[in-house]
C-alpha cells in the first residue's frame, strides 16, 4: 500500500455550501433512526494535534478558568469527546450543538452522560444555536461547516463568542494525493476531491485574517470498512437502490480485483486533517 507523500499539498474543501434537505428525517437528510449509530461506529476521530491547535493561544491555563467551548454540528460528538478528555483547565464545559436527533442520541449516551456535567447536547444549528450572547470562548465545527450558510453562521459564532474568543473549523479528508486514494473517493463519491486553495476564506466578516494547519495521519481498516464508509456518507444515503448496487460492485471490483485485497486484509488510509481558525475582533 502506498505511503503518504511528505510535504504534499493539502486537498481542499468544497466550494459551495452542501444544503440540508430540512423535511428529511433528520436536518440533514441522512436516513433515519440508524444513522447515528452507525456515522459513530464507521467515521474515524481527530489527531490531537488538531485539537491542540484550536485551542492554542487561548484565555485558560493553570491559574485561570478553563475556556468554554461551543461545537457546532457536533453530530455523534467524534470531535467532542477530545475535547471533553481535556483537563478542566483547559476546557472548562462544551456545549455541543446538533439539529439531528440520531446523532444527538448517540452524542449524549457516548458523551454527555460520562462527562460530569461538563458536556450538554442541545438541539440547534449553526445558524441558530440558540445559546446566550457572548458565552464562549470558542466555537468550533468539525466535519460541519460546509453544511452551513458561512455568513450567518459566522454572524451567529459571533454573537455567541466573547470579545477576543475564536472560530474554527475542522475537517478529516481522505488523501487524495495519494493516487489510490484519488480513485477511491471517485468510486465512493466521497467529495474529498478539491483543489488547493488554503488562502481561501471560510468565514464572513465580522472574522478577519484566517489562519490554517494541516496534518497527515493513516487509519486502518479492511474491504468491509470501506464498504461501510461508503454507506456512511450522504451521496450513499441519498442514492437510490440501483445507485447504491453500482456503487458496491465498483468499490468490490477495486479493492478485490484491481488492488488486490483479501476480504480480512488490514488496509492502511491515508488522511489529511485541514484546519481554519480566526479571532473575533
Amino acid at each position: 500500500m502506498p505511503e503518504p507523500a511528505p510535504d504534499r499539498p493539502t486537498p481542499n474543501l468544497p466550494r459551495r455550501t452542501a444544503r440540508p434537505d430540512r423535511a428529511a428525517p433528520n436536518a440533514f437528510g441522512l436516513g433515519g433512526a440508524a444513522v447515528g449509530e452507525h456515522y459513530d461506529a464507521v467515521r474515524p476521530s481527530y489527531p490531537a494535534e488538531a485539537v491542540d491547535w484550536v485551542l492554542a493561544g487561548m484565555p485558560g491555563g493553570e491559574s485561570d478558568r478553563g475556556r468554554d467551548v461551543v461545537e457546532t454540528g457536533a453530530g455523534t460528538g467524534l470531535f467532542t469527546r477530545l475535547l471533553a478528555a481535556c483537563p478542566a483547565e483547559r476546557v472548562r464545559t462544551v456545549t455541543a450543538v446538533e439539529p439531528s436527533s440520531p446523532m444527538r442520541a448517540v452524542l449524549e449516551r457516548e458523551v454527555v452522560a460520562g462527562s460530569g456535567g461538563r458536556v450538554r447536547a442541545v438541539p440547534g444549528t449553526g445558524e441558530a444555536t440558540g445559546l446566550p450572547a457572548a458565552g464562549a470562548d470558542v466555537v468550533v465545527a468539525a466535519q460541519a461547516w460546509h453544511w452551513m450558510d458561512p455568513r450567518a453562521a459566522s454572524t451567529e459564532a459571533a454573537r455567541v463568542l466573547r470579545p477576543g474568543g475564536r472560530l474554527a473549523a475542522v475537517w478529516n479528508q481522505l488523501d487524495v494525493t495519494v493516487p489510490w486514494v484519488h480513485r477511491l473517493t471517485r468510486i465512493m463519491h466521497a467529495g474529498d476531491v478539491h483543489a488547493v486553495h488554503p488562502e481561501r476564506r471560510r468565514f464572513a466578516v465580522p472574522f478577519g485574517t484566517e489562519e490554517h494547519a494541516a496534518w497527515s495521519w493513516q487509519d486502518t481498516t479492511t474491504p468491509a470498512g470501506l464498504h461501510a464508509l461508503m454507506a456512511s456518507r450522504a451521496s450513499w444515503l441519498r442514492a437510490d437502490e440501483q445507485v447504491r448496487a453500482r456503487m458496491t460492485a465498483n468499490l468490490a471490483w477495486y479493492l478485490h480485483e484491481h488492488l488486490g485485497h483479501g476480504a480480512d486484509e488490514r488496509i492502511a488510509l491515508p488522511y489529511v486533517t485541514v484546519a481554519w481558525r480566526a479571532a473575533r475582533p
